[in-house]
């Protein structure tokens, strides 16, 4: 699969792991220029069966990406709709269609995101900020409407209610280790420190098979906001969608013959054994 002919990032691949690099302007704005590139990533995602993780990053020292384009939002109708008429922004579907890539998808911050580019980063699977260099706001309160690219929704998933509300209602800055109180990102790492933890668990996540890493995905996703008993069931579905597309059959098989969940090294050392695993197609 070629990632090439963006505007607003670049990319590189290495191995299974994809980075892309937001390099657009003084401030990566998230307007129609990168939309319509992160619409045409995700299409090429979708298609891709080599690449298991993507790292979204930033070239600009101080901002991962800006918020939404004000020009795309400046001839918004001032006319009441119904729940009918109202029709989903381009932001919330591109960020949709982003969180059901069947690769795992990981923001690296290390700069402002604000607004838009928050609300990008929530619909990416999982979240690591540098203490001192990332904040995030929603200052969407404060011009007059609310966090339009799936914020409002993620951000209650991620955090709870009453946090969201805090963090929507606000409308303030929040550094890296107050977004790991809240929830809004899975770590806070310092500076010199996120690079090679990103990158261990990027290359980590790579070296298993592709299908597992999207059933376990579309699993999670599938079945956070439902009830337990359809939840289940979505596990199941999803289940017998990795096993009819990966070694995992014959990788019990081996385990059960040779009988080495009954050995304790082996349970002593699992973290070691799982990647051993890999071995086994």
């Amino acid at each position: 699969m070629k990632y090439e002919g963006f505007t607003t990032f670049t990319t590189t691949q290495s191995g299974g792991v994809l980075t892309v690099t937001f390099d657009f302007g003084p401030v990566n704005v998230q307007g129609q220029e990168m939309l319509a590139d992160l619409n045409s990533l995700a299409m090429r995602l979708e298609r891709d069966k080599n690449t298991k993780v993507v790292i979204f990053q930033s070239a600009n020292p101080e901002i991962w990406v800006c918020h939404y384009d004000t020009e795309l939002l400046k001839d918004m109708s001032v006319e009441v709709v119904s729940r009918d008429e109202a029709k989903p922004l381009d932001l919330q579907s591109i960020c949709e269609r982003l969180s059901k890539v069947p690769q795992a998808t990981i923001a690296k911050l290390e700069g402002f995101a604000r607004g838009g580019g928050h609300e990008l980063a929530l619909a990416l699977d999982m979240r690591f900020a540098a203490r001192g260099k990332f904040k995030f706001m929603q200052m969407e309160v404060g011009m007059g409407i609310l966090p339009c690219g799936g914020g409002a929704s993620r951000m209650a998933r991620q955090t709870g209610l009453g946090r969201a509300l805090e963090i929507i209602l606000s409308a303030r800055d929040f550094d890296a280790d107050e977004a790991e109180r809240m929830g809004t990102i899975n770590k806070a790492l310092n500076p010199d420190e996120i690079d090679e933890y990103v990158d261990t668990l990027a290359n980590r996540i790579a070296q298993f098979p592709a299908e597992s890493i999207n059933a376990c995905k579309q699993m999670v996703y599938e079945s956070i906001d439902k009830p337990i008993a359809e939840a289940l069931k979505a596990e199941a579905y999803w289940l017998y969608q990795a096993t009819s597309k990966t070694p995992a059959i014959k990788r019990f098989t081996i385990a059960d013959e040779q009988g080495l969940e009954h050995d304790i090294e082996n349970q002593r050392n699992w973290p070691e054994l799982v990647m051993k695993v890999q071995e086994i197609n």
